[in-house]
């Protein structure tokens, strides 16, 4: 699916590079036709609001007093796992293994095929080198050295998630992109062959090396311009293979339609969810750790002992006013107290989710210390930790 606006110009000519381009022509005929889309705009599967609940006066003394700022970031060096191309050379035992890798960038290896979630291999998440949110630890390895790739999966197009200079070097290897609609275009700007693209619209599939790719609602929004149109779409991603499912939530509020994609395409091995960068300021975008073990539990029919819970979309990137740990935390404990098998391993660690280990909240050793001491990890055998 080609089709992209053309600088027409002089001041799109000055439009940075890594803003990528905006549907048009064809793509933006297939856009028009999505039943998601409405009035010149993709909506959401239920109302949400899009900017700060509250005022933003309340908001920035938050997040610019210094006790919690300190807060915001690690205090020690973030431990990240040497990962080598060896490691990943010898196969899962299991057929299904996840290395997560920061943020919400996650190496899938199911079923003798390797899918890439949202790789951002940049230094900030933002459009300039020069400024926005900086990375709070190294990449765990080279993009090289993930070994080949059968696909990369983008959930939607804000800059934390869909990275130019990633983008452009996954280009070069001819790797296949799979995207939700609109998403294209930025990819096509950036150097990516049209007939390595596929676009899709929630709930519908495309094939890639015996798995099955399918784009699933979210509750986000998209937009890396600064007119943002909203003329991308947003996906959370089921990827079944023959033995194995995996579902990787992209940036999503709750909302009650995760029960429904479980009842669909679940249950799941292992489901990979966002729960950092929350804030009562924006609660319809992003989920708390409650509500992703929520997710997690509804994805899989309501039952809490099944598959294992991968918590995504922090430890990288200060983007939000909660202390850098308490995702992890707040994960741990939502999964004691519902019975849930959760894995929260370090940046680069590989693991199969079918493999049980010792919790080891590595995260502790590198956080701010808290006012208080910390709450006594779970003891039950249904927590399932990676270090």
């Amino acid at each position: 699916m080609t089709g992209f606006r053309p600088t027409s110009s002089p001041l799109d000519a000055l439009r940075p590079a890594a803003f990528g381009a905006d549907p048009a022509g064809e793509r933006m005929a297939r856009i028009r036709r999505s039943p998601h889309f409405a009035n010149g705009v993709f909506v959401n599967p239920e109302g949400t609001r899009l900017t700060p609940s509250a005022s933003m006066l309340a908001f920035l003394p938050t997040y610019f007093r210094k006790e919690e700022r300190v807060r915001r970031a690690p205090a020690h060096a973030v431990p990240v796992h040497p990962t080598t191309v060896a490691d990943l050379a010898v196969p899962a035992a299991s057929g299904l293994r996840l290395t997560w890798l920061g943020h919400s960038s996650v190496l899938a290896e199911i079923d003798g095929a390797r899918v890439l979630f949202d790789p951002v291999w940049g230094e900030r998440c933002s459009p300039f080198a020069f400024a926005g949110p900086r990375r709070l630890h190294p990449v765990p390895m080279p993009l090289a050295e993930t070994g080949p790739l059968d696909a990369v999966v983008i959930s939607h197009d804000h800059y934390d998630h869909l990275d130019m200079p990633t983008v452009r070097a996954l280009a070069r290897t001819g790797t296949a992109f799979v995207v939700p609609l609109g998403v294209g275009a930025h990819l096509e700007h950036w150097g990516v062959a049209a007939d390595r693209i596929t676009e899709l619209d929630w709930h519908e599939s495309t094939h890639v090396a015996g798995l099955t790719l399918t784009a699933t609602p979210a509750r986000h929004f998209c937009g890396r311009g600064l007119r943002n149109t909203q003329h991308t779409l947003w996906a959370s991603w089921v990827v079944a293979g023959p033995e194995h499912r995996i579902f990787h939530s992209g940036d999503t509020g709750y909302f009650p339609g995760f029960a429904d994609i479980g009842e669909q395409y679940g249950p799941f091995d292992a489901t990979m969810v966002q729960i950092g960068a929350y804030s009562e300021f924006w609660p319809d975008i992003h989920m708390t750790p409650e509500e992703g073990m929520r997710a997690h539990v509804d994805l899989q029919g309501g039952d809490a002992g099944a598959g294992v819970m991968l918590p995504i979309h922090w430890g990288t990137f200060n983007l939000a006013p909660h202390p850098w740990e308490e995702p992890a935390e707040g994960s741990v404990a939502a999964a004691a107290q519902l019975g849930a098998r959760i894995a929260v391993p370090c940046p680069g660690r590989p693991f199969e989710p079918a493999e049980g280990l010792p919790l080891d909240p590595w995260w502790r050793a590198v956080a701010a210390a808290p006012a208080c001491e910390w709450p006594k990890l779970p003891e039950e055998p249904e927590v399932v930790l990676q270090a």
